[in-house]
């Protein structure tokens, strides 16, 4: 009975160790096709951009500021609504880098006469808005027919905060095997920011603090030390102190 035993611990000993020996290859083998695959995906997704913001960057650059002005064949001057518009067009002029206003005439067009009276008044709105007169080129261009009556356009250049275009549709939308953003995901509404940015400078870095108001500031600290409740404050609260 004691040599059974033996004989059967033996065999189970060494059942152990074959079973052992093939399991640890096994193990290998899926350890590193795991890693791999790790590795795989790791390499993937750095390497698909998912931010609307890396699709579609803000960049400051030199854009053409265009503004056209209907002329009819029969008007006389300038409109007092073409004047507002080219006030409203120059509130973006940077007078300090004071670009050139190109005023377009067309030539050759039913509103010729018309268009070349109109501009002279164009030319008085712009110097009166603070334009020099020596950035100031009144050009004329090529009608496409001597019965059309094309509009004088007002132009000039400016950096300003863009992004590329959108409707961009590269692909079918409901493709969404990758559970990833679609490629004109978020175009709008950086279109939207960039055009919300008066001064395209404050994305290149912070601007120089305004000087210190001394005597506001002297005030405030009194009444902190006081503990007391500015006038301005009591008078614009809807809480009764």
């Amino acid at each position: 009975m004691a040599e059974t035993t033996a004989v059967h611990a033996t065999m189970t000993a060494s059942a152990a160790r074959q079973v052992l020996r093939l399991s640890l290859p096994l193990c290998a083998a899926a350890l590193v096709l795991a890693s791999g695959c790790a590795r795989r995906d790791s390499v993937t997704v750095g390497s698909v951009p998912d931010d609307y913001r890396t699709n579609h960057p803000i960049v400051i650059a030199e854009k053409e500021q265009n503004l056209d002005l209907p002329v009819g064949a029969s008007d006389r001057g300038m409109t007092r609504g073409q004047k507002v518009a080219i006030e409203g067009f120059l509130y973006g002029y940077d007078r300090s880098a004071a670009p050139v206003v190109r005023v377009m005439v067309p030539s050759g067009s039913a509103n010729h006469v018309a268009a070349s009276e109109a501009s002279s008044d164009f030319v008085r709105v712009l110097r009166s808005n603070g334009v020099p007169e020596g950035r100031i080129a009144v050009i004329s261009y090529q009608a496409g027919s001597p019965e059309l009556s094309p509009p004088v356009r007002l132009s000039f250049s400016a950096m300003r905060a863009q992004t590329g275009k959108c409707g961009r549709w590269p692909e079918d939308l409901l493709n969404t095997v990758e559970n990833k953003h679609y490629a004109d995901f978020g175009c709008s509404s950086q279109n939207n920011l960039a055009a919300q940015i008066a001064n395209p400078e404050d994305l290149l870095g912070p601007r120089k603090p305004s000087p210190v108001d001394a005597d506001n500031r002297s005030d405030a600290i009194d009444q902190y030390q006081a503990r007391a409740i500015s006038g301005e404050f009591i008078d614009t609260s809807e809480v009764s102190y």
